[in-house]
């Protein structure tokens, strides 16, 4: 689809707030025009060398006044972001010049770009398909390393060329179905039904389904998990969270309940983004403040991915803590048994130097794993990060998806449907589904796989993607 019939967008590109340099994006038909009028180049040249950085100044079209000393960019079509002309100009990083610039842009003809609109026009013309494109997204999104990669590998295309293989072959099937149907006189079978679904069995399922695993996992890195602290007053959840942070963030004293209210900070393990949320002590109490924070205890505690459950290594078990066990249902539980150092626990205690109460819990719940730490000297931090990433991922030594790339929910949706719709065939197959119902089941398989890189996707789809995106990208 090409954009020559679209008019002619700008935005300023760059955050707001000051900077050493600010940005404005034009993309369009008249962005040569547009920059022409308002750019004044040091050494004058009858035609703008595309792709070259040229210095000057933007000037007012009327008054001659000048905004700014400037670098402008014009890069011709096909050869830019959106496959339009395209003009950057590179001006002082001041929100009220970058300001008066676009006001100068829109006067000139130019209309104010809707959020992510540039990467949407990159998107019709073919520069990116809809993968690529939320790629973009996720790399300006990305708070861990780990994040970042997965978005560099989308937007390179890995994803993109995982469907393809799978739609190649979809496509090979249905040629051949076709000619069964173009020709369903002839006495030699065209379709032999076993071959099909074998292949559906061994490759096409096989393959959505570990995209689908992969996208599971990668959810982890993209969105992040939430991990709440709870425990009786007093048992050190303060001192977890602050260790963990390797920073004073919250308060710790001798004094049970100085906790009243949640408090909520971000840390990475192993490239996992994980939200640590410290909350209020959980014991019966008659204090109305503090029964209200123990209340959002509760309810932080309901809504997390994993809870670490702390206790007094140096006390017994109380009917509190175990009241927490029973009530955790099925969420990740991690028992964190602090103040090792008072009964000289070693690492991750899985043995009988572990009060006999927290090793008998472990017989009586589930296999919870239970880590020895000391808050106070900050030991058994390393133990209970490794315990909490090979909880969540399953995996040890750091993630490893077992593919290069990490679909994303909308993804997920979409391979999910396209599953179905596979074993749906299979079934057809065994019942001898004919030519033409199979060719249609095939089509759906198709349009599901469509969804995902932007084939069959539709406009409430794509709005909903790009509206997402910042003015500007």
């Amino acid at each position: 689809m090409s954009g020559r019939h679209e008019p002619t967008i700008a935005a300023i590109a760059t955050p707001p707030g000051p900077g050493g340099i600010g940005i404005v994006r034009i993309s369009g038909p008249d962005a040569l025009r547009i920059l022409t009028q308002l750019f004044t180049a040091k050494r004058p040249t009858p035609q703008p060398v595309s792709h070259h950085l040229t210095f000057g100044w933007i000037k007012h079209p009327v008054s001659g006044h000048v905004l700014d000393e400037v670098m402008a960019v014009f890069m011709a079509a096909p050869h830019s972001y959106t496959r339009e002309d395209v003009v950057e100009i590179h001006c002082h990083g001041n929100f009220l010049i970058l300001q008066q610039i676009l006001i100068l842009a829109q006067e000139a003809g130019a209309r104010l770009a809707d959020p992510g609109e540039f990467t949407k026009r990159a998107f019709l013309n073919g520069r990116l398909d809809l993968t690529q494109a939320e790629a973009v997204l996720e790399l300006l999104q990305a708070r861990t390393a780990e994040a970042l990669k997965l978005a560099l590998d989308q937007l390179h295309g890995t994803l993109h060329s995982h469907i393809q293989q799978i739609v190649d072959a979809l496509i090979h099937m249905k040629a051949i179905i076709e000619v069964a149907i173009d020709f369903p006189d002839e006495e030699l079978d065209i379709i032999n039904p076993r071959e099909i679904q074998n292949n559906f069995e061994q490759n096409i399922i096989p393959a959505l389904e570990n995209l689908i695993s992969a996208a599971d996992n990668g959810k982890i890195f993209r969105d992040g998990i939430a991990v709440v602290i709870i425990g009786r007053p007093n048992v050190g959840k303060s001192s977890l969270l602050n260790m963990l942070l390797q920073e004073d963030r919250a308060i710790v004293t001798t004094e049970a309940g100085t906790t009243r209210d949640t408090i909520e900070e971000q840390i990475t393990i192993k490239g996992m983004l994980v939200r640590i949320i410290d909350t209020a002590g959980i014991r019966d109490s008659s204090d109305v403040v503090e029964e209200i924070g123990i209340q959002r205890s509760l309810q932080k505690m309901a809504q997390a991915d994993v809870v670490l459950l702390l206790l007094d290594a140096s006390q017994p078990v109380h009917q509190d803590e175990l009241d927490l066990m029973t009530n955790i249902g099925d969420k990740e539980l991690i028992i964190v048994a602090n103040k090792s150092d008072l009964c000289q626990l070693k690492g991750a205690a899985q043995d009988n130097s572990l009060l006999p109460e927290v090793v008998a819990l472990q017989s009586r719940f589930r296999k919870y794993p239970v880590i020895a730490i000391s808050a106070k000297q900050g030991s058994g931090v390393q133990e209970l990060e490794a315990a909490l990433f090979s909880l969540v991922t399953g995996q040890t030594k750091g993630w490893d998806p077992g593919y290069s790339t990490v679909p994303n929910a909308r993804h997920r949706a979409a391979m999910a449907k396209a599953r179905a719709a596979c074993l749906d065939l299979c079934t057809g197959l065994n019942n001898t589904l004919s030519p033409d119902l199979l060719a249609i089941e095939l089509q759906t398989v198709l349009d599901h796989l469509g969804e995902i890189v932007g084939y069959t996707t539709t406009e409430e789809v794509l709005d909903t993607i790009f509206g997402e995106f910042c003015i500007g990208k």
